[in-house]
């Protein structure tokens, strides 16, 4: 069959994101089937005329974010996403199959919105079967994942065991977009969540147990997009630090391959081994981000969060002597957070020395949560409500203000201390620095 897969993101606030998860889902329908990608991020213009030239019997379109997540920002996707499917179904009678993270999480409003055939929630493999299946015209009901325009229930799929295959074509006409708006190219490394933060939604779309890469095979990748020109990666991992072994094994594994590009990713911070964080500097390592969301023990314990304050520091001092530039995101705002509990985190930001430092204010909503269920505990939502479209949680407990409004009034003249993503402001200084020639998440040149 010949299979459209269409990138549907358009978000380049603040930087572009390479469509990974469309090489992995091009991965396991290669050989079966002939697949093409079109990404909305080259040529948002141009995807009719290319369904006409390329005729495909099925057509994939990933639905990565729903929205944005900032309070501060609030943007909604939803209605790009019934834009595009309209395009789709006025250029093709073939089969629209939705699928992606979003999806995943809002598996019958979006079918709904974007009036699609078919869905996948959970892993982007599963849509071979599904190819499978309507090829061969077997019933589709035992395939996991696989929801339709009448189905009754959305039930999650199975995780994926394996193989993981990414299809990545060095040739393919979206790399060179990447490449010259921020140099910045993804990896992955290992899918999949063990923790069980509040407001999470990891688990409920890669799974609740990790499936890890091969150390081997993900260097060998990351020679791929090193080959093919990428300036910087950024491993898209929930958590890169949550197995210490197999993420020094890939740094080892960078060395062994020759990785020479810099590279950062997403860590929690929990208390490091002696020495892990040169040992990774050495293998290339250049930013870390650290989801750290509270410096009070109390709410970091209403998020159930795997550390605790004492951990936070003696990471952020293990990253800052190991000579990286490190980043701290915060989510001032949810449950269990007071006026004191904020004042707690805000004064201690303080002695986070030589970092950027990101306020998200406020929590989103979103089901398979146990924040969900708490907004509806509380009175917050009604479990009926459509909440598709963006909704927060914010504490109560704040003496009548919005955390937004205390983290803004605590930062005044702070240059490293940013409310959400910074905007179009911070976005527009990214992209003129990436005109430049710079590469990478660039946020470091905020610290001061």
């Amino acid at each position: 069959m010949k299979v459209l897969l269409v990138s549907a993101n358009t978000l380049n606030a603040p930087y572009s994101v390479y469509p990974i998860g469309l090489d992995y889902v091009k991965g396991a329908l290669s050989g079966a089937h002939h697949v093409r990608i079109y990404d909305m991020n080259v040529d948002p213009e141009g995807l009719a005329d290319f369904i006409s030239e390329f005729k495909p019997d099925v057509v994939g379109v990933s639905v990565r974010n729903i929205d944005n997540l900032d309070v501060s920002d609030s943007r909604s996707f939803a209605e790009n996403y019934r834009l595009i499917a309209s395009e789709i179904k006025a250029a093709t009678d073939a089969p629209l199959v939705l699928g992606g993270s979003g999806f995943t999480i809002f598996p019958q409003e979006i079918m709904r919105e974007c009036g699609a055939d078919f869905g996948i929630i959970g892993p982007g493999e599963h849509f071979a079967a599904l190819l499978d299946a309507l090829e061969n015209k077997r019933p589709l009901r035992d395939i996991p994942g696989v929801v339709t325009r009448d189905s009754k229930s959305y039930k999650k799929s199975a995780q994926w065991g394996g193989p993981f295959k990414r299809d990545f074509d060095a040739e393919a006409n979206n790399v060179p977009y990447y490449i010259e708006k921020g140099g910045i190219l993804n990896l992955q490394t290992k899918r999949g969540c063990a923790y069980k933060c509040v407001y999470c939604t990891y688990s409920g779309i890669e799974g609740a147990s990790l499936s890890l890469f091969s150390p081997d095979e993900v260097a060998a990748t990351a020679m791929e997009l090193q080959e093919a020109g990428a300036h910087y990666l950024f491993i898209v991992d929930s958590s890169f630090n949550c197995d210490w072994e197999h993420s020094l094994e890939v740094a080892q594994s960078f060395k062994k391959h020759g990785l020479v590009i810099p590279w950062g990713g997403l860590f929690t911070p929990l208390s490091p081994p002696r020495g892990y964080f040169r040992k990774l500097r050495d293998a290339g390592l250049k930013h870390v981000e650290f989801g750290t969301d509270s410096l009070s023990d109390p709410v970091l314990s209403f998020y159930a969060k795997p550390f605790r304050k004492a951990d936070v520091f003696r990471a952020h001092e293990g990253a800052l002597e190991a000579g990286l530039h490190i980043a701290h995101f915060f989510l001032p705002g949810g449950p269990g957070e007071s006026r004191q509990t904020l004042e707690e985190t805000l004064s201690g930001a303080e002695g986070l020395r030589m970092s950027a430092l990101f306020f998200f204010c406020g929590m989103r909503i979103y089901p398979l949560t146990r924040l969900y269920q708490i907004a509806v505990e509380e009175g917050l939502i009604e479990s009926s409500r459509d909440i598709s479209r963006p909704v927060f949680y914010e504490s109560r407990l704040l003496d009548g203000l919005n955390a937004e409004t205390i983290v803004r009034n605590h930062s005044r003249g702070r240059l490293n201390w940013v409310i959400g993503s910074g905007g179009e402001k911070v976005s527009a200084i990214v992209h003129r620095m990436y005109a430049r020639g710079l590469s990478g998440p660039l946020w470091e040149y905020m610290i001061r």
